[in-house]
């Protein structure tokens, strides 16, 4: 029976249910995509007072008030990275800042600055056809590729969205037919899956089709952007926050894409929450985008760079605006962490909004930001591997170690599972080449990513990790690398004076496994923590193994008795990356091979276990490069042809180089040897023996990881015993 109280509750719950159903149509006050109408009165208060904010406040001033005075200009697109592509941007950065500078003071020049180039935009837009420049990308208009017409969509949305009720009737119909309707259909119908694509290119979409579907009160375009073009929830933005996160707050494409990412995730989200607070999109998937920024900045070192694994130009670091605003966002939105101050510092810049007005007012409150040792799980379940990123010491001279097995990165991920990085003293010592660009640089391909980051630094050699038969992991192939990802084995982090991690692939190549293990291990005997690397290769056939180790400096000596090829060089190989590296030495152990370098005024020493069968070949990268593309930098590869190998080898800071006093101690290091004693499919035993009796034995289990189980080996005659993935014995 129904009665009528059923018949009210159901009335209230459709009520309930109509109130939280969002409408863009609704009568809100402006500006209210990235500022509103509160943070102008309080950005007005501000001026003054704050020296961050003052600094972001007089220099939007001075960019909009210079391009005030010089003729306007909205340049028929030609280029890719050249004067009108540049021009574009600076246009839409100069139109973002005129619409908040107008909001703020009422000057009525910044919102007659915008109006007139939008204008000159609605005339020019609808006459453009497929950019001349493309190159195989979404082919845009303004733009060669779609990505930066979206950059731009995204800013000139802000500048509408401040000036919108000051436009007179018959500008804004002109100004949204002749550009804002057109692009975005150009985006939700022309490029739908590029919209919907699950890839930063497809979060810089939705972003730019929301955003300008909230400056229009448009709320079809702003369904599309949240729910994808279908809005059958298999795109869009939310799509997006659920799969190209972990559940640890990694990006699937690394921390440089990181960085690119957020930037579209926390304006579109600003956006959302100012017009749709009861989609709470800050608490989604429970606090996803707090856990992304937090992620990402754990993804730099302590000078500010961010790891440069994957695609990734070695320049970017935490000061990119990008950072500036996702860390205003994350202060003003999830608590006042002044951690984050510190590096506000650093960067020594504030977006103009609220946000950025909040950490300009809490300046002086500023703690130390710490980094730390942790892992990084990748996958949006996270069970796609991860990174495991080992830390000792503070920020001024900090060690870091990162090992990557994580899933392949999409279309700007590499070939190079269980791939290492080390830093120390505030710069690199073991490096990743990253991707071969010069951004923007017209000269160099048109600023694109050039051939050589496909053809090299995509290739596993070009990574410190082990390539099989002069084949790259996944025979190079994409498609097949993203079916599969690295497994984590074990990582603890939980001793500062023996922190370690381990990881496990068995898709690179048929009929291999590989097990790669690096601790890092504090000791009153050294001055500096040194690393033990343990990378176990296992085959039932013979293969030949190569493991390069990319150092950074000036190689000092080598017990490796070597044919230097000082008037003749030859390509190490022809294809794979192998062709683009010059064999400028090569010779056979004896031994223990040991190699020390200088970087900075601290020398680095590679001891690594070797015999009569392995060999030392010594590369420069650079050959097959006649336009100059590459870096020329150096690396030493051990080479072993075997079924099953164990490449052993510790990598030690020592001493002290002062050219300024010419001072130097310590130019030897402690170890002076390493030694696999053992190696079976239950474990691993290395000895390390040094100056001052040192003698070290890690053993690492090979099995199911398990911090509980018992395992045991003979070794040299000992017999070892112990429960765990790891054993140090000093």
């Amino acid at each position: 029976m129904i009665t009528n109280g059923w018949r009210l509750r159901n009335l209230l719950l459709l009520l309930v249910v109509a109130l939280l159903t969002f409408d863009v149509t609704a009568q809100r006050s402006r500006p209210r995509l990235i500022v509103t109408g509160q943070d102008v009165g309080l950005m007005k208060t501000a001026v003054g007072k704050y020296p961050l904010f003052d600094a972001a406040f007089h220099g939007a001033q001075a960019k909009v008030d210079t391009a005030l005075a010089r003729p306007m200009d909205v340049p028929q697109p030609v280029d890719a990275g050249g004067y009108t592509h540049e021009r574009h941007k600076q246009n839409y950065t100069e139109m973002q800042l005129a619409g908040i500078l107008y909001a703020v003071t009422g000057d009525e020049k910044y919102a007659r600055f915008v109006r007139d180039m939008l204008l000159r935009y609605a005339t020019l837009y609808p006459t453009l056809k497929g950019h001349p420049m493309a190159s195989g990308e979404a082919t845009g208009r303004l733009f060669w590729q779609t990505l930066n017409e979206t950059v731009w969509l995204v800013h000139v949305a802000q500048a509408y969205d401040c000036i919108h009720d000051w436009l007179a009737r018959a500008d804004r119909e002109k100004i949204e037919s002749g550009i804002f309707r057109p692009m975005a259909a150009f985006f939700t119908i022309d490029h739908a899956k590029e919209h919907d694509r699950i890839h930063n290119h497809g979060t810089w979409t939705v972003a730019a089709v929301g955003m300008l579907g909230f400056a229009l009160d448009d709320k079809d375009l702003v369904e599309k952007a949240l729910y994808g073009t279908k809005k059958d929830k298999t795109g869009g933005f939310l799509r997006q926050l659920d799969l190209l996160f972990s559940p640890d707050g990694y990006y699937t494409e690394g921390p440089y894409y990181t960085r690119y990412a957020l930037m579209p995730f926390f304006l579109f989200a600003q956006a959302i929450e100012n017009n749709l607070p009861d989609l709470k999109i800050f608490e989604y998937r429970d606090q996803i985008l707090k856990k992304a920024f937090y992620a990402c900045m754990q993804q730099t070192y302590t000078n500010g760079a961010f790891i440069p694994f994957n695609d990734a130009l070695k320049e970017k670091s935490f000061l990119s605006p990008e950072i500036v605003l996702a860390l205003d966002i994350t202060y003003a939105r999830y608590g006042a962490d002044k951690g984050l101050l510190s590096i506000a510092h650093r960067q020594n810049a504030v977006m103009l909004s609220g946000a950025g007005l909040a950490v300009a007012r809490d300046a002086g409150e500023a703690e130390e930001f710490v980094w730390k040792s942790m892992e990084l799980r990748d996958g949006a379940n996270g069970d796609e591997g991860g990174i495991g990123m080992l830390r000792s010491g503070g920020a001024d001279d900090q060690s870091l170690l990162l090992m990557k097995y994580t899933a392949h990165g999409q279309s700007h991920g590499h070939y190079d599972k269980l791939a290492i990085l080390y830093y120390d003293q505030g710069r690199e010592i073991l490096q990743d080449y990253g991707s071969a660009r010069f951004i923007n640089v017209e000269p160099k391909f048109g600023g694109r990513y050039l051939p050589e980051t496909r053809a090299w630094a995509m290739q596993t050699i070009a990574h410190n990790t082990v390539t099989v038969d002069e084949q790259s992991h996944f025979q190079g192939k994409i498609a097949t690398s993203e079916k599969y990802h690295g497994d984590r084995h074990f990582f603890s982090d939980s001793d500062p004076d023996f922190q370690i991690v381990s990881a496990k692939v068995n898709n690179t190549y048929k009929g291999v496994q590989m097990q790669r293990t690096v601790a890092m291990v504090k000791d009153p005997r050294i001055s500096k923590p040194i690393l033990i690397d343990v990378f176990r290769v296992a085959s039932k056939d013979q293969h030949q193994y190569d493991l390069p180790f990319y150092y950074v400096g000036h190689l000092m000596a080598t017990n490796v008795k070597y044919t230097a090829y000082d008037k003749m060089r030859l390509p190490l190989g022809e294809a794979n990356g192998y062709q683009y590296l010059w064999k400028e030495a090569e010779g056979v152990a004896s031994g223990p091979v040991k190699l020390m370098w200088l970087n900075g005024q601290r020398y680095y020493s590679i001891t690594s276990a070797a015999d009569s069968t392995t060999q030392v070949l010594f590369t420069r990268i650079g050959a097959n490069d006649p336009n100059f593309n590459l870096r020329n930098e150096p690396a030493m590869m051990l080479r072993k042809k075997a079924d099953t190998h164990v490449f052993a080898t510790v990598l030690e800071p020592h001493g002290l180089f002062d050219p300024v006093v010419e001072t130097s101690r310590d130019a030897v290091g402690v170890v002076q040897a390493v030694r696999v004693l053992a190696s079976t499919e239950v474990a691993t035993a290395i000895e390390i023996t040094g100056k001052n009796s040192l003698r070290w034995v890690l053993l690492i289990a090979n099995g199911t990881g398990s911090e509980t189980a018992r395992h045991e080996m003979t070794a040299a005659g000992v017999r070892y015993e112990w429960i765990g993935n790891y054993y140090l014995q000093k």
